[in-house]
């Protein structure tokens, strides 16, 4: 589905008086604004292929009609997010849930609704149906070498399904890990998985990067392959130059500084991308900045900080993706509202005086550096990011246009009121 662009003017005309009010208001109080816009213009954040149906728990799933089908209903609902925002110009898929059963028709599509692929995603923490050997007890990190095989096998698989689409990345989560103490040989368990990963990196493109997520604990609660992001650091600086840490929001103990250990991957040159969302327990994967705003406000002062002392670029030189499970939400508002965060979270961090915050920081001035972050957290910058939007064709306020133009009942009448999203 899209909205008639005719209908986006309308809505952003009869709101326009009061997001310039806003904006004006906004613009007398900060520096830069026409650099900050163009900042914001060309910010993009990928939305998995797996966040357009609802998601679980491990008690039930309750959907809510008018899913996705298939992989090009997929690329329309995305193209419909874009549409809206301007800002999630990509699609991250995860294989075998989305495997593109003609790259070249479904690469077009995409291109049609302005989006490019993003990162390709493996799996090998479910058994797929036809599939030989078992995954119960890992995939790389296996005891069977014939397992370790074919969780590279698919792997390599992924890769050439992206090479089809135009990705460069390729993302790789596991599983492994062990629930018992005296179930696992640690130093075996990342030895084979070293080894399996070495396989996988050699079948790269030159051009390619390969991200190494970590997670703390589930599905496997005594040990984790991949637990945590020393163990990441460890394996990309193995592997060679193509590889990376990639930081999931969620995938963390209680209360770990997220803010430093991005830092340092930065400073190290071995931060890849993110996966963004919220919690409050585990990895709950809510809508990003709905629990803990201000973390993600200094996660992202730390991500402007080390990508500016770099010299990186912004938009291009990490993966940004959202990474969420939307329960109980319609999926596509709770991808608006997260995007919509995001933005606005970004647009603070940009906000904040560098040169102020350093001396402070030299000074040992703790109070004039909390000031400093604190004033740009409190600001409110809507009216900045809705003006990026709507110079780049977007709506004022995407999410409700997109409840005006009731989208999620054309797609229940377009789709059925009993649909399930294909993957999850």
């Amino acid at each position: 589905m899209k909205i008639e662009q005719y209908k986006i003017q309308e809505h952003n005309q009869a709101g326009m008086a009061a997001q310039q009010r806003a904006f004006d208001y906004l613009s007398g109080e900060i520096k830069n604004v026409p650099e900050i816009l163009q900042q914001l213009m060309a910010f993009q954040v990928g939305i998995p292929s797996w966040a357009l149906g609802t998601g679980g728990t491990r008690f039930g799933r309750f959907p809510g009609g008018g899913e996705p089908r298939n992989l090009e209903e997929k690329i329309e609902d995305i193209g419909l997010i874009h549409q809206l925002n301007q800002s999630s110009g990509a699609i991250s898929l995860h294989i075998p849930w989305d495997i593109p059963s003609n790259p070249t028709h479904i690469k077009t599509m995409a291109a049609q609704h302005g989006l490019r692929f993003d990162a390709m995603n493996s799996n090998t923490f479910q058994d797929q149906p036809g599939q030989e050997h078992s995954y119960k007890f890992g995939s790389l990190q296996h005891v069977n070498k014939d397992v370790r095989k074919q969780a590279i096998e698919h792997n390599i698989e992924v890769i050439r399904h992206g090479i089809e689409l135009g990705s460069e990345a390729l993302t790789v989560w596991l599983s492994d890990g062990s629930c018992f103490p005296g179930q696992l040989n640690f130093r075996h368990a990342f030895q084979n998985t070293l080894e399996g990963l070495r396989e996988i990196y050699a079948a790269l493109p030159d051009h390619w990067k390969i991200f190494v997520e970590y997670k703390a604990a589930e599905p496997n609660f005594y040990s984790t392959t991949v637990g945590d992001w020393g163990q990441s650091l460890l394996y990309a600086n193995k592997l060679g130059p193509k590889a990376y840490t990639l930081v999931d929001l969620g995938h963390h103990l209680p209360n770990a500084n997220i803010e430093q250990i991005v830092s340092l991957l930065l400073m190290e040159g071995k931060l890849g991308g993110f996966h963004f969302n919220d919690s409050k327990y585990g990895d709950d994967d809510l809508t990003v900045g709905s629990i803990k705003p201000y973390q993600l406000f200094l996660i992202f002062n730390e991500l402007v900080e080390g990508m500016d002392a770099r010299g990186m670029n912004h938009t291009t030189d990490l993966g940004w993706m959202i990474d969420a499970s939307h329960n109980v939400k319609d999926p596509l508002e709770d991808l608006l509202q997260s995007v919509e965060a995001i933005m606005i979270t970004y647009a603070q961090a940009l906000l904040v005086d560098r040169k102020k915050l350093l001396a402070a920081q030299q000074n040992n001035d703790v109070v004039t550096a909390q000031e400093i972050l604190q004033q740009a957290f409190r600001t409110d910058v809507r009216s900045l990011v809705a003006a990026a939007r709507m110079q780049s064709g977007g709506a004022l306020n995407p999410l409700a246009l997109y409840r005006s133009e009731k989208v999620r009942e054309h797609l229940i009448r377009e789709r059925g009121a009993k649909t399930m999203a294909t993957g999850l």
